[in-house]
């Protein structure tokens, strides 16, 4: 994905009341940015009363870009502060913004934002339907990382992590980035050292080190991190991970039917055994990735056709969306890391 920086009217961070939503239809998805990128498109579609609130992380004084184009002109957009969203007060509303739907805006705080995009009642309760590309961008240096940057608002924290990862393990890079190079993987349960956390691609990273002699230390994705201890536990593995490493691996060419865009496999794998579904895409093209498991233990990651990831170590609970910038066959890798038989279904689609 490339960076999708807009010139926008500068519009200072005022509250501005949001319109009332009904919670039950409330859609929540994780932005992630692709490595090195500062920005990503993502396209979607609302109906009715529904609305969107996409999650993704910044800190104070990095500038947030967000520019709507929605098929139905009764959709807008809210940006709202970490801790806050639809029914809070909003920080931004694309319907009162200079240029209607833009925002441009410099960030108070370090944390997770949301990005809610809605459509106005007088459309909702018509039941209408809003197709709608919507770019979001993060630029701008982030702060020290320093060990009292963490976590909820990136304010003080634990001496200690935990990495917890539903029983797989996790990498650790050598920059806060899912394309730098891994210096280990890290088991699931292991305690670490905090270092500091930042944010970058829209999540957050947290420098570590392991309590081992000799240890490693580098940088992992916070979403994979709880509060832990100073208790040594399971060592931190060492080798590098890479489609099907861990136990047997089978590839499936994924093909859909004559005027589809997508299709739906099911599948079941032994404990430590992965299965690649290898899909042929454009640049610019968008994928979209749903795991549904049957069991614990199960997660998956997606490689652009160079081999290096596009995303990595994602729970089935979070689906993928995103806009590809290579061309090739992608693969798309669903793991088993637990200790007993999980069976799924996976839903691939490519526009």
């Amino acid at each position: 994905m490339r960076t999708l920086i807009h010139t926008l009217t500068a519009l200072s961070m005022l509250a501005i009341a949001s319109p009332a939503l009904a919670q039950d239809e409330i859609r929540t998805e994780t932005v992630r940015f692709a490595a090195g990128a500062s920005g990503t498109s993502i396209k979607d579609r609302i109906t009715g009363y529904e609305s969107v609130s996409y999650k993704l992380g910044a800190e104070a004084g990095q500038t947030l870009s967000v520019s709507l184009a929605p098929s139905n002109l009764a959709t807008y957009f809210n940006v709202y502060a970490p801790g806050s969203g639809p029914g809070d007060q909003a920080l931004a509303n694309g319907s009162m913004t200079p240029v209607l739907n833009r925002y441009e805006g410099t960030l108070p705080t370090s944390g997770e934002y949301t990005i809610s995009v809605y459509m106005m009642r007088s459309a909702a309760r018509r039941n209408e339907v809003s197709d709608y590309t919507l770019d979001v961008s993060i630029t701008g240096a982030t702060g020290a990382t320093v060990q009292s940057d963490y976590a909820d608002g990136l304010q003080g924290g634990p001496d200690y992590w935990r990495v917890n990862t539903s029983g797989g393990g996790l990498n650790m890079r050598a920059a806060p980035s899912s394309g730098s190079g891994v210096v280990t993987q890290v088991a699931n349960g292991t305690n670490l050292r905090n270092l500091g956390c930042r944010m970058a691609e829209g999540r957050r990273w947290c420098r570590v080190a392991t309590l081992a002699d000799p240890g490693s230390e580098g940088w992992v994705a916070g979403d994979f991190l709880v509060e832990g201890s100073a208790q040594a536990s399971a060592p931190a593995q060492t080798q590098h991970h890479t489609a099907g490493q861990a136990g047997g691996s089978s590839d499936v060419r994924v093909r859909f039917a004559a005027g589809t865009t997508g299709t739906e496999l099911t599948g079941a794998l032994a404990p430590g055994e992965s299965r690649r579904y290898l899909i042929g895409a454009g640049k610019n093209q968008f994928l979209y990735v749903r795991v549904a498991a049957r069991g614990p233990g199960l997660s998956y990651q997606i490689f652009n056709p160079d081999r290096s990831f596009l995303l990595e170590a994602m729970d089935p609970a979070q689906e993928y969306r995103g806009q590809l910038w290579q061309s090739g066959d992608h693969a798309i890798e669903v793991i088993n890391r637990g200790n007993a038989p999980a069976e799924y279904n996976i839903i691939i689609g490519i526009e």
